[in-house]
């Protein structure tokens, strides 16, 4: 008898598969599965899989994935094992999460401070995934001026960007992320330490996460995620088939299967404006007659989001290069 389920958790080459009845089995890739084409991961959390149960053991339900059915969309990463914290060469996609509705990109307002290059590149590759919704939020806003907040991330509000403002700590904001959750499979992401665990905690209390305090030295988190999973929150107050991924946090993003040429068509400021450029193949650092500079200096885009087109092409440039 095959079972459909969905891959609610992953760890060390196991899956976690969740069937209709809610029924949960610890399942590893049928072989055929595993001796198709290793560039991409085979299964990640989001798939909805087949399975075959097999017994059930001290170890508890176990079963074998027969088959991955195909991806809506996927939230990927560049896997790369060479370089500075895994800045070198591109070696393998990556999965985050499989067939997400939402992605909530966290950054903190302070303690670290807002990390926009690594929000960016999170952009792009929701972006190009063609995730319905991509939400920004801005958390600990306790501690920073709300005045700065609002200046730091008004870009992004005017590119239609729903940006949310949350305190794990007072609470503020919860409801807002609650009543977006709601239906959904989606996934918080973004640097470590901006607290997506403790707001976690808040959006459901029983979820038990661990929380660490972030690193006032490097000012950069400290891991506390270590496993991919998706949390099915409670049909009380959420309704039924509402999942939230807590992924590890990232210190770097390198983008999947973006090519260089490509990479200003998802950035949503700088889009509207390739058209008036001189050359089809502009790259919008140095020829004559760029629209997207001319709306650099009428201000209609931002000129940190324009420094972050600049650096992420130079990165993809040098791995298309080969």
């Amino acid at each position: 008898m095959l079972l459909d389920g969905l891959v609610v958790k992953e760890q060390s080459g196991f899956f976690w598969v969740e069937v209709t009845d809610g029924t949960i089995y610890r399942c590893q890739l049928r072989g055929h599965l595993k001796e198709e084409a290793q560039s991409s991961d085979i299964a990640a959390i989001g798939d909805k899989v087949r399975i075959c149960p097999i017994v059930q053991d001290e170890s508890g339900i176990v079963g074998l994935i027969e088959e991955v059915f195909e991806r809506r969309n996927a939230l990927s990463r560049s896997a790369r094992t060479q370089g500075n914290r895994g800045a070198g060469d591109s070696e393998r996609e990556h999965i985050i999460i499989a067939n997400a509705d939402a992605i909530f990109i966290v950054l903190a307002a302070s303690q670290p401070t807002p990390n926009f290059p690594m929000l960016d590149r999170l952009l792009v590759a929701g972006e190009k995934a063609g995730i319905d919704d991509l939400i920004i939020i801005i958390n600990k806003v306790d501690l920073e001026d709300p005045s700065i907040i609002t200046k730091r991330f008004a870009p992004y509000m005017k590119m239609g960007y729903t940006v949310l403002q949350t305190s794990a700590r007072d609470g503020r904001g919860i409801e807002d992320v609650q009543a977006m959750l709601k239906g959904k499979v989606s996934a918080f992401t973004g640097p470590s330490g901006v607290g997506k665990t403790s707001l976690l905690n808040c959006i459901q209390p029983d979820l038990g996460r661990e929380v660490r305090n972030v690193s006032n030295y490097h000012q950069e988190g400290v891991h506390t995620t270590r496993d991919s999973a998706l949390i099915k929150l409670n049909s009380t107050v959420y309704g039924d088939k509402t999942y939230l991924a807590d992924t590890p946090g990232m210190r770097y993003l390198n983008v999947w299967d973006v090519e260089p040429d490509e990479l200003d068509g998802y950035f949503r400021d700088i889009a509207p404006h390739i058209g008036n450029c001189r050359f089809s193949n502009c790259t919008h650092e140095h020829e004559p007659g760029c629209g997207v500079r001319g709306a650099l200096k009428k201000n209609l885009v931002s000129f940190a989001r324009y420094k972050s087109y600049l650096k992420l092409r130079e990165e993809l440039e040098a791995v298309y290069a080969y």
